[in-house]
């Protein structure tokens, strides 16, 4: 997302994966240990600044900060927090990028309530250090974290189904924002939810595909008291709308995906505007990127949608290369080679994956180009600020 306005506004950020859920064979994943970037985050934001990635996302790692229930354990993210300061990037946190503490269980209270008083925690935390306001997401992707719970891919101890865990997590996630306000009545939230299409193969999976497809949007209208209001939700919960959008985020309903290029893949600018229309806020592409030689051509292809979206009116307020270094594969540790940035070598060192900053600085210039729309890019600018 954006910086402040007197710093500027950078559409283009970086995003670090910092995953830390436990499978369902017992396995706990730590990306940001994986990716060495617990150990050269102040290296890694120098490299993304020098890039002009100068707004980042990055996560904390709930189960090493409060390993022992309501006792905080600051060490694994202070000297993270205190480098971005240092370097001068700005950093969206998230608090929960799908691993709580083993002494907690999704489904019960107590979930709910340590992750409310460890979010009010974060952002004082944020506040002493830095002596401003943070800019947190709650939670990444309760949707997918929803659907990965209830079929086992994640641990699920309670034996929780996709729903039930969906309304778990969006009951944890109010009361955190509720208690971090209270905490910080300036500090703001950003969110992350999947974006997907899903097509029927038949006319007799017309219906099921659809309700499939509209699921996705369940999340944000949880959050926003539209949908099971008894969960709390209201409208200011949500100020604008993150999208995570992969290769893979269409497919054939209980089928395979669907292929850039075919003819039942759904252009992305029609996806921004369905969700911009049903929703009335601005819009970012919270996390996108491809593996291997696809890296710029994704780019491409996103930013090309991007822009005719905008076209269309849509306020899209920016778009975060995620992950920006390559890491280890969540089920087998092989070496996914996405981002702009390579494994950390000895000295912390990353090597730079040119055809992708290439594209990045051709973009970059496109969107430098005085616009055909200025009563939009002036809407933009305001959205952008405000954010």
């Amino acid at each position: 997302m954006p910086a402040t306005p007197e710093e500027g506004s950078d559409f283009f950020i970086a995003g670090f994966e910092s995953a830390s859920q436990r499978r369902a064979d017992g396995a706990r994943l730590d990306l940001v240990q994986a990716t060495a970037h617990d150990r050269w985050a102040a290296t890694d934001y120098r490299q993304c600044g020098s890039l002009g990635l100068r707004t980042v996302r990055d996560g904390l790692r709930w189960h090493r900060i409060e390993s022992r229930p309501g006792l905080y354990d600051w060490s694994s993210w202070t000297p993270m927090l205190e480098a971005a300061e240092e370097i001068g990037v700005r950093v969206i946190w998230t608090l929960h990028h799908y691993g709580a503490p083993d002494h907690l269980c999704l489904g019960n209270q107590q979930y709910v309530d340590r992750f409310s008083h460890f979010a009010a925690a974060v952002v004082k935390r944020h506040r002493e250090i830095t002596g401003r306001p943070a800019l947190i997401c709650p939670m990444n992707e309760i949707s997918f974290h929803a659907w990965a719970v209830g079929v086992n891919y994640f641990a699920n101890d309670n034996a929780l189904d996709s729903q039930s865990a969906k309304r778990c997590l969006v009951q944890a996630a109010l009361a955190a924002v509720r208690s971090m306000r209270s905490a910080d009545t300036a500090c703001r939230m950003i969110w992350s939810e999947p974006l997907i299409h899903v097509a029927p193969h038949s006319a007799l999976q017309e219906r099921p595909a659809e309700q499939y497809r509209l699921a996705q949007f369940e999340a944000y209208e949880m959050l926003m008291g539209s949908l099971e209001p008894e969960l709390g939700g209201t409208g200011d919960i949500v100020e604008s709308i993150g999208l995570n959008y992969y290769p893979h985020n269409q497919w054939y309903f209980e089928g395979s995906t669907i292929a850039l290029g075919h003819h039942a893949y759904r252009p992305l600018a029609d996806m921004l505007a369905e969700v911009h229309e049903r929703f009335a806020r601005p819009v970012w592409i919270a996390e996108t990127g491809a593996e291997g030689s696809a890296r710029a051509a994704w780019l491409h292809y996103v930013c090309d949608e991007v822009r005719a979206a905008e076209q269309r009116g849509v306020p899209i307020t920016g778009v975060c290369l995620f992950p920006v270094t390559c890491y280890p594969g969540w089920d087998d540790a092989r070496s996914v080679e996405t981002g702009l940035l390579t494994a950390a070598n000895a000295a912390g060192e990353r090597t730079i994956y040119a055809p992708l900053l290439q594209e990045l600085q051709r973009q970059r210039t496109l969107r430098a180009i005085p616009a055909q729309f200025p009563t939009i890019n002036l809407s933009l600018r305001r959205q952008t600020q405000a954010l």
